[in-house]
């Protein structure tokens, strides 16, 4: 089976997910994914691979966070101000 990391690596290189459905997928907490996420990032570069970040984006304006480097959610708009916001979704290519 493996450890939890390899369970969320081993699903991501399969498909796109957000933070809730690998927590609901591996049984752990969406918290405790986005505490794993930054070691699985440098975990996959000796395999030339890479931990992708499909932005988020706000549900009022359609400001996409673009050039966000964080692996968690934004908390709201920076345009807009709207706490409205699509979570980001991860994949490893």
């Amino acid at each position: 089976m493996g450890t939890k990391r390899k369970q969320m690596i081993d699903l991501l290189s399969q498909k796109e997910m957000s933070a809730r459905e690998l927590s609901q997928e591996v049984g752990i907490r969406e918290k405790e994914v986005y505490e794993h996420l930054p070691h699985m990032a440098r975990s996959v570069i000796p395999y030339k691979k890479k931990l992708d970040i499909i932005p988020s984006q706000c549900l009022g304006c359609s400001y996409v966070f673009a050039n966000r480097t964080r692996f968690s959610p934004p908390s709201r708009c920076p345009r807009c101000k709207s706490e409205h916001i699509e979570n980001p979704r991860y994949r490893i290519s």
